[in-house]
């Protein structure tokens, strides 16, 4: 596959880097609606969408590079051109919930309610990503052959003929964990929409289960893994985060904090807010017709004494006219 997508003079613009464009694009909008729908402040996102991103792509460069440190020996320059590829995703992980950890300790939010928030977006993220391995040729498993990869129904022709790498055929890993990414994407979804007992952070423990699952096995296949002496990094990793999320799971379970409940607090919150709202005004009122009463009180009697003083005037005038026929 040809890993450039156009060219403009001497500038290449590659499919990895537009791959990995667009995952951060669409997982942010999917964060943005998640956080309407949990009533989570725009702002609140956006400033943790953006540290995030950053340290993230941060965090899986410095993973990488720091287990294939005989590729940059001779050109360090190298290390900061991410369009070429190399992004560890467990470094991206790793790195991304110590920043919304941090994020969430400044800003004052519980750090699960918004781990809870990103990992769809993260997966699926994760699922567009793969796809800059493709047309860089990489994240692939051991040789087979053409008839192999159609005989399994499930990959695209397309596909199959861009697995010919160099005149020999590979297994599409890629492709494998794309399709493993969408279905944890729909089964997070469908949890967080019909799960009722939910409690913070279990949708946070069901990704690490999840993912890291399906990247134990698929990473068995791959040729290009990222190794300490015989042992495959992503799958210690994998093992570890499978075993963190099970353990925090089962943990979770026996908290009260139910999402659902939470959102009744929330709604009763509300409505005796709107109460507090419908008894001011309606003091308000109280008070504003108190103070009319009050006015046409005080211009009555205005009236009378004004009424008074003129009856004495014309009752001095009038005596005073009575002395003086006299």
């Amino acid at each position: 596959m040809n890993p450039v997508m156009f060219n403009i003079g001497k500038i290449e613009f590659k499919w990895y880097s537009f791959f990995i464009l667009m995952a951060v694009i669409i997982g942010f909008i999917l964060a943005l609606v998640e956080g309407k729908r949990e009533k989570i402040d725009k702002d609140l996102i956006f400033d943790m969408g953006f540290y995030t991103v950053i340290f993230g792509i941060l965090g899986a460069r410095l993973y990488y590079v720091l287990f294939n440190l005989n590729l940059y020996q001779n050109d360090f320059l190298e290390v900061f051109r991410l369009w070429n590829g190399g992004l560890a995703i467990h470094g991206g992980i790793i790195a991304g919930l110590l920043t919304i950890y941090i994020f969430s300790k400044t800003k004052k939010v519980k750090v699960l309610s918004l781990t809870d928030l990103v990992v769809p977006s993260l997966i699926l993220g994760q699922a567009i990503g793969r796809w800059g391995n493709f047309f860089n040729s990489e994240a692939h498993g051991p040789v087979t052959t053409m008839a192999n990869l159609k005989a399994l129904k499930i990959i695209p022709s397309f596909v199959v003929k861009g697995m010919k790498i160099g005149g020999i055929y590979y297994h599409p890993t890629f492709y494998y964990e794309f399709l493993w990414c969408i279905l944890g994407f729909v089964v997070l979804w469908a949890v967080r929409k019909f799960y009722k007992n939910r409690r913070m952070g279990q949708l946070t423990c069901l990704y690490l289960m999840f993912y890291s699952l399906g990247r134990f096995f698929i990473e068995s296949l791959r040729t290009d893994s990222l190794t300490l002496g015989a042992i495959k990094i992503a799958q210690v990793v994998s093992a570890a985060l499978f075993v963190c999320g099970l353990v925090f799971f089962v943990i979770l379970s026996s908290r009260k904090d139910v999402v659902k409940e939470s959102k009744r607090k929330t709604i009763k919150k509300k409505t005796n807010s709107e109460k507090t709202k419908k008894e001011k005004a309606q003091t308000e009122k109280k008070e504003k017709e108190i103070v009319k009463e009050t006015e046409k009180i005080d211009a009555k009697s205005i009236e009378k004494s004004v009424s008074k003083k003129s009856t004495r005037k014309k009752d001095k005038k009038s005596k005073s006219n009575k002395s003086k026929s006299e």
